[in-house]
């Protein structure tokens, strides 16, 4: 592997191989996404503009258009914060999505590796004091941790930014932790919609934070990196329609979620207890590659920091698609105790 912190699910769930990688919802767009998004064509002739877009995430977490800015996804948000300042010590809490340390080592910065032990959960003080940024993912992938923004709250320090990725708090219902409403000093949250809604080839993403902060991002990003598709989808999601689906969305996946922790318990199979659209999973050193020859794509997750090759996530589907996945780990248990 040439980059293990370049490593991502989708590069698994290829040749045929039925999908527990990607920690995409299970289901159709909604029709209304669908007509936005074709409406987006109408503006393929002239240079996109995402203000519009930032009006409309600003809005959906009662904050200013000033401290809100599209991204092409949360890849470019993690890239911009690289590269925001000359970072003396820049931490990345693990395990977590890999991207932002990638970011910051493409950016020439050397990264402290904070790497939480079982069950996964964050203490702040692990984070060394002189850390001037700090990243960390809530709820956590691959973990499916969520931590109390209370916790996340108290890494708060003059001269440090802290960086939340809340790319999957969206499937968490009623999202009681989400600090994406919140003005604090050095604080900065990331969003993304590709999972939630099924548009991961869209690039759609923002950033909520202080108006000073926003403005410097801006200064760093590469002109018209937001489509105008999704710039529309921005707009679409943020609706008063969007938020009750997105509610919807997200009790399903809760329901769905439990429904594979309560298998996975019975048939012994030790998990991180999740809030999130996929389950951290102990299948045992060689369990992703059987899985692979039984036609089932999971996530590897020794390239994560902090875990090794017995770990595998499993993204959430509906039950019954899930029971494939599940009977294929009983005949992997049942053929290893012989």
């Amino acid at each position: 592997m040439p980059d293990p912190l370049r490593h991502h699910g989708d590069l698994e769930a290829r040749g045929g191989l039925l999908d527990f990688a990607v920690n995409v919802y299970d289901g159709p767009r909604p029709a209304w996404l669908d007509l936005a998004l074709h409406a987006s064509l109408d503006d393929a002739a002239r240079y996109p503009s995402a203000t519009e877009a930032e009006r409309a995430v600003a809005a959906r977490h009662g904050r200013d258009p000033a401290e809100a800015l599209a991204t092409a996804g949360a890849a470019e948000a993690f890239s911009l914060v690289a590269r925001l300042r000359p970072w003396r010590r820049p931490a990345v809490v693990h395990p977590q999505f890999t991207e932002p340390h990638a970011a910051l080592r493409q950016a020439g910065h050397v990264v402290t590796e904070l790497v939480l032990a079982e069950p996964f959960r964050l203490d702040p003080a692990v984070v060394p004091d002189d850390a001037d940024l700090v990243m960390i993912g809530n709820p956590t992938n691959p973990t499916g941790v969520l931590h109390p923004r209370t916790t996340i709250r108290e890494l708060l320090r003059e001269d440090r930014l802290v960086v939340v990725d809340e790319a999957f708090m969206d499937a968490v219902p009623g999202e009681p932790e989400t600090l994406a409403g919140e003005r604090l000093p050095g604080l900065l949250v990331i969003r993304s919609l590709t999972k939630h809604w099924g548009i991961p080839g869209v690039r759609a993403g923002y950033v909520v934070a202080e108006p000073d902060v926003v403005r410097d991002l801006r200064d760093g990003q590469v002109p018209w990196s937001v489509s105008s598709a999704a710039a529309a989808a921005m707009v679409a999601c943020s609706t008063a329609e969007a938020l009750t689906e997105a509610e919807r969305r997200a009790l399903e996946i809760d329901a769905w979620r439990r429904d594979l922790e309560e298998s996975l318990s019975t048939m012994g199979v030790r998990h991180v207890p999740s809030r999130a659209s996929f389950v951290l999973a102990e299948v045992g050193a060689g369990g992703h590659a059987a899985l692979r020859d039984a036609g089932i794509a999971v996530r590897r997750a020794d390239t994560f920091p902090g875990l090794g090759p017995a770990w595998v996530r499993i993204a959430v589907r509906p039950p019954a698609r899930s029971r494939s996945l599940l009977d294929a780990l009983s005949a992997l248990r049942s053929d290893a105790l012989g």
